[in-house]
């Protein structure tokens, strides 16, 4: 994912909340909260977007931990079994997982960064092998998404991916469809 000013994924990602526990009251700040009171009191727990977050934790008037999609229930669930996990369940905004992730490292020291960044990388290599082949399945069956029980294994299957998962097995399903259409070419061709 390229995570530049004008990237619809970053935004995306950037746009996902975390939750913050207030160090300091603010004053006249209550609205980044939702709620009605007019400022934030210590020890709030509020969620806000992560682009936001950055300055308050930066400025150190708040703390956070790592949100769901990445805590200890997901991370046993990939080690069991990586490709089982509905990484588009996770989070919101299209299935962002990785990009998110990715998000959350910059905020995290040096050794949670370096933890995140390996169970990402990990869930993400094993997850891929799963990927490619079934999209390679599904293309040799001809199947484009839609109709007969195949195509819905495939939509279930896909549904779970995340968004840069998705993008994936559409270019390799694309990719042996045309693999298999220059194989048939060829043969016929010869004869």
């Amino acid at each position: 994912m390229d995570f530049d000013y004008f990237s619809i994924e970053a935004i995306l990602a950037e746009n996902q909340k975390i939750q913050c526990t207030f160090k300091h009251e603010i004053p006249g700040m209550g609205h980044l909260g939702g709620g009605s009171e007019r400022d934030i009191a210590l020890l709030s727990k509020v969620q806000i977007p992560i682009w936001l977050a950055y300055t308050i934790i930066y400025s150190d008037w708040a703390e956070f931990n790592i949100p769901a999609p990445f805590g200890l229930r997901v991370r046993n669930a990939l080690k069991a079994n990586a490709c089982s996990v509905r990484l588009s369940n996770l989070v919101g905004a299209g299935g962002l997982w990785y990009g998110f992730g990715k998000t959350i490292m910059d905020i995290l020291s040096d050794n949670q960064a370096n933890e995140m960044s390996d169970m990402l990388t990990k869930a993400f290599q094993e997850r891929l092998v799963e990927v490619i082949d079934q999209a390679q399945h599904f293309a040799a069956l001809g199947v484009a998404g839609s109709g007969g029980s195949s195509g819905n294994v495939a939509q279930v299957f896909r549904e779970g991916l995340d968004t840069t998962e998705r993008e994936l097995f559409s270019l390799a399903q694309e990719s042996a469809k045309r693999i298999k259409l220059w194989y048939e070419d060829s043969d016929r061709a010869r004869h």
